[in-house]
């Protein structure tokens, strides 16, 4: 009699042979699911398909509409890209395939060796690609030794990955296989290339971009909607690692085995105030520019942004005033409501738009306003003598969610608003295939700085992140091209030195809890790092915002 064995599916007992993988459960179900199934969830651990239950487990299937599920689904297609180059182009002309950044819903490539991008190499890669897909081609994973995973790196002249392992604390590595072609990636994968049925590649700007489905409509590919703006902030960026020397984590770690910390702060930081200083002439230049208005994502360092651009601005003989769009919230009872019932902060009913044009408007005429602050305790807007008065000088820096959207300034005039974007845009890549996400970092940032200065624990800042990118995609990235000026405001050394202040953090959060496996993974990413001491961080930075200490009230 052939054995078997008893698991729990979506909580219903169910019997199988023993030789059953997950694979084989989830085809089974996945009628059930619109979305398609890429991993299960097992007494609260993930596991790969392509793995085998055991006796009793209790199994929950994630789909790509799950941000883990949309992140397998990606990596995977990337890893199918990555083999499709190599054999179109040849490992012995091929230097580096990099996956750069990601722009709108796609990853933007670069490449290095004896070969052009160009629209053939589009065609001739989808092709590579597309018979990969048809043949269902299985995507196996192994564990090697140190020595051998590097030997491995060396013969597809994965360099970085070559530097990235020189810090690696684990004597194994789990090294992914596809017809022979072997990579590293940080995460799980779908067990073969069947399942990478929506993709499409496009030229870009002298590299590649790899189209793939947004994770909330898994079942659309939608055409690329270009983010110019965004992707030239993005390419100085990457341009200032390289000059630097430091384009991945192991060039970073490189820096710090050396001795060039404060060397990298040093010249980061400069880089970021001459921006800075950029920024603030151009304003000046315009001439009748009256409103700065800032925003961006949430932990995108804007106060200390908004403190240092007044700074460049009284250099130039402004007299700049700020002003938080915060302080025009309605009060606690007239905010609209989310679909689940609770209060919708960042929403723009949730703000007196009225009101905030009303006193801009005044100020504009040259009349005294009285502006209002907000009471985050009592839920109400209270008036306490902060008058102000615009002279030919004066200029009022504001920042809030909505600083872009034209309905919250409709009634000033263009040629006095001057739009700023700022968002924490990471250039730098764990290595060439493995990409750091902008979202990961910003998380981070905010994880450090919410239990610093609210007790808020890192479980919780977790638990609502879903809710706060929701905002974000709904109130903010759609004027991110419509601005005058985008800054960047990740630092190239930072996740080494919020290391040291995020995983006690992270490793608070209790095995069982739904926010464990969010907090596993964000912990294996820092574990790339090399931690450094944060005494060389000078005051006004940006990175102040978030482990303390900084001169400025944030």
């Amino acid at each position: 009699m052939d054995k078997t064995i008893r698991v729990v599916v979506e909580g219903i007992e169910k019997e199988y042979a023993d030789n059953v993988t997950f694979e084989m459960i989830a085809n089974e179900y996945q009628t059930e699911y619109q979305d398609l199934i890429t991993s299960v969830m097992v007494n609260g651990k993930i596991r790969e398909l392509i793995k085998a239950p055991f006796e009793g487990c209790d199994i929950k299937f994630i789909t790509r509409k799950d941000s883990i599920g949309h992140k397998t689904y990606t990596r995977t297609a990337v890893f199918l890209m990555v083999k499709a180059i190599y054999d179109v182009v040849g490992g012995e002309n091929l230097e580096k395939i990099k996956v750069e950044y990601a722009l709108s819903d796609g990853l933007y490539c670069s490449g290095k060796g004896n070969f052009e991008i160009n629209e053939e190499l589009v065609q001739n890669v989808t092709k590579r690609m597309s018979t990969l897909v048809e043949q269902k081609t299985p995507i196996t994973k192994s564990a090697y030794t140190l020595d051998e995973a590097i030997a491995l790196f060396k013969k597809y002249n994965m360099k970085d990955k070559e530097k990235l392992f020189r810090y690696r604390r684990s004597s194994y590595v789990n090294m992914y296989c596809i017809d022979g072609f072997y990579d590293y990636f940080y995460g799980h994968m779908l067990p073969n290339a069947g399942y990478v049925t929506q993709f499409k590649l496009e030229l870009y700007h002298g590299g590649l971009l790899l189209l793939l489905p947004n994770m909330n409509e898994p079942q659309i590919l939608a055409e690329f909607e270009p983010r110019e703006k965004l992707f030239a902030a993005l390419k100085s960026s990457n341009e200032w690692g390289i000059r630097l020397g430091i384009d991945t984590v192991g060039d970073l770690n490189n820096q710090i085995c050396r001795g060039g910390m404060n060397e990298i702060v040093l010249v980061q930081e400069a880089l970021q105030e001459r921006r800075i200083g950029e920024i603030a002439k151009e304003i000046v230049s315009r001439g009748g520019v009256k409103f700065v208005m800032i925003a961006g994502p949430s932990s995108s360092g804007k106060t200390t942004f908004s403190h240092r651009l007044s700074i460049q601005l009284r250099t130039l003989g402004m007299v700049p005033h700020p002003i938080a769009i915060d302080d025009y919230f309605v009060d606690r009872e007239k905010t609209p409501r989310d679909e689940d019932g609770n209060y919708n902060f960042e929403c723009l009913g949730a703000i007196d738009v009225e009101q905030f044009n009303a006193d801009m408007c005044a100020l504009l005429e040259g009349k005294e306003v009285e502006l209002p602050s907000f009471n985050f305790k009592s839920g109400r807007r209270e008036y306490h003598g902060k008058f102000r008065k615009m002279g030919p000088e004066d200029i009022l820096v504001i920042e809030g969610i909505h600083g872009l959207n034209e309905k919250m300034s409709y009634s000033l005039p263009g040629e006095s608003k001057y739009k700023i974007y700022i968002s924490a845009l990471t250039t730098l890549n764990v290595d060439e295939h493995n990409r750091i996400s902008t979202t990961d970092g910003r998380m981070i940032r905010r994880m450090v700085r919410d239990a610093r200065t609210r007790g808020i624990t890192a479980k919780t800042t977790i638990n609502m992140w879903s809710s706060v990118r929701r905002g974000e995609e709904a109130n903010i990235f759609p004027f991110q091209e419509k601005v005058d000026a985008t800054f960047n405001s990740a630092l190239i050394y930072e996740l080494a030195v919020l290391k040291q202040y995020a995983e006690p953090l992270l490793f608070g959060i209790e095995k069982g809890e739904s926010e464990y496996y969010e907090a596993r993974r964000l912990l294996k990413l820092l574990e790339y790092f090399l931690g450094v001491s944060s005494e060389s961080i000078p005051n006004n930075s940006i990175c102040r915002e978030f482990i303390g200490n900084s001169c400025f009230n944030v």
